[in-house]
């Protein structure tokens, strides 16, 4: 058991004050109701100890190691409370006695195996200490006959709601935790591929470094040799595209390790900049009243280029290409939100968290969406998608402006 155990000791505490209620109920129903003529103070002790270690097992059980040697002597407190309680109603005569079956059971769905055979092995010893040493059960209003039967009658039901309880909530628990499994080797799997991704960007980006200066040469050469205005204008376009991609494969070739959050923050306007430099044919709307001075993370700036890209691309196929950007500030958190106008998506398709190199596009790689799902658990936010009110597709994300700070 590890940390994330601590419903099985919850769930102890809960079944003690059944445990605890029962006997009681028993105590007075066999003493008023049967005329049993029981001993009134080792039973009600017995009671009472049980109440006291269950509110001192409540208040350790919010901070408490829950290894299972923890678990272990809370179900050992339980069988010799319980040794002490038939042992003093009738010894192997009791028909409560079987609830020895209920705390073995207990521990075999939640215990490992030898410390499931340690429980076993104190329950066959408190039950054959109660046996042997158990005073027999006095005549009441009824023959031991009926009264055992009845005490078989009740001892089925409780055990039965007893085991009932239990299964259903430790079951609900265990697929709690295969689904936060499956989604931690889901995670797993693509930031393997992230980071498989970035050590050959990193390789690449050296060997692209000599051809984006040659490019950067000829287009100095050809802006000198020429004096048609358009020309020029197609060369200046084409230096700044080349600018930014220099600027993209030196940040590629540095080490990614623990540099990701020393990178300069960025401002929405350069952002955007850089974004319609690339993506000239597409209208960008935006909200009046977004932070255009505030630093972002880079990490945000990376996010927003790939929603917008993403957003475009939607818009051309519908051959609309517009895309709506809103952005603002509430408290210490950024929310922002992408509107495309594009055919907008099936509902039924699994489209957030994105998995690595599995696009929805023809031409796509699937990096994209994969990479802004990583950046938003990096940063402690979160991403969600909605269909947009006739057509297209809204984006929008959550993420704290200061972002808690990655340990290495």
């Amino acid at each position: 058991m590890t940390g994330t155990d601590a419903p099985f000791l919850r769930t102890l505490c809960s079944l003690r004050w059944l445990a605890v209620a029962g006997q009681a109920a028993t105590i007075l129903v066999a003493s008023w109701v049967l005329g049993l003529e029981l001993p009134q103070l080792p039973l009600w002790s017995g009671v009472l100890v049980l109440i006291l270690f269950n509110l001192y097992a409540q208040l350790r059980v919010l901070d408490a190691d829950t290894a299972p040697l923890t678990a272990f002597c809370h179900i050992l407190v339980d069988v010799a409370v319980l040794t002490w309680m038939v042992g003093w109603s009738g010894g192997v005569g009791n028909p409560f006695g079987s609830l020895f079956l209920i705390l073995i059971a207990l521990a075999a769905l939640a215990l490992p195996v030898r410390w499931t055979l340690a429980v076993a092995a104190a329950c066959l010893i408190g039950y054959a200490v109660s046996g042997i040493f158990g005073k027999p059960l006095p005549h009441g209003y009824f023959t031991a006959m009926d009264l055992h039967q009845w005490g078989v009658v009740a001892n089925f039901l409780l055990s039965a709601a007893v085991v009932l309880a239990f299964a259903t909530r430790l079951a609900m628990a265990l697929r709690r935790r295969e689904h936060e499994l499956a989604l931690l080797r889901e995670r797993f799997a693509r930031n393997e591929g992230i980071v498989a991704l970035a050590t050959h960007a990193a390789s690449v980006a050296h060997e692209l470094n000599t051809p984006l200066a040659t490019m950067t040469l000829l287009a100095d050469d050809i802006a000198d040799q020429t004096d048609n205005p358009e020309v020029r204008d197609d060369v200046d376009t084409l230096r700044e595209l080349l600018v930014q991609c220099r600027e993209r494969v030196l940040a590629l070739a540095r080490p990614a390790a623990g540099q990701a959050r020393g990178n300069a923050p960025v401002t929405l306007p350069q952002v955007l900049e850089q974004w319609q430099l690339v993506r000239p044919t597409i209208t960008l709307r935006r909200n009046e009243d977004a932070p255009l001075q505030q630093p972002l993370d880079p990490g945000i700036g990376h996010l927003l280029m790939v929603l917008l890209n993403n957003a475009a691309d939607a818009g051309e196929q519908a051959e609309r290409p517009q895309v709506d950007l809103t952005l603002r500030i509430e408290g210490s958190d950024l929310i922002g939100e992408v509107r495309d106008y594009g055919r907008g998506f099936d509902a039924r398709d699994a489209v957030l968290p994105g998995t690595l190199f599995n696009s929805g596009k023809t031409q796509g790689m699937g990096v994209g969406l994969a990479l802004s799902h990583a950046t938003i658990e990096r940063l402690d936010g979160e991403l969600w998608m909605r269909p947009a009110q006739g057509a297209g597709t809204r984006v929008g994300f959550r993420l704290p402006l200061a972002a808690p700070e990655i340990s290495p």
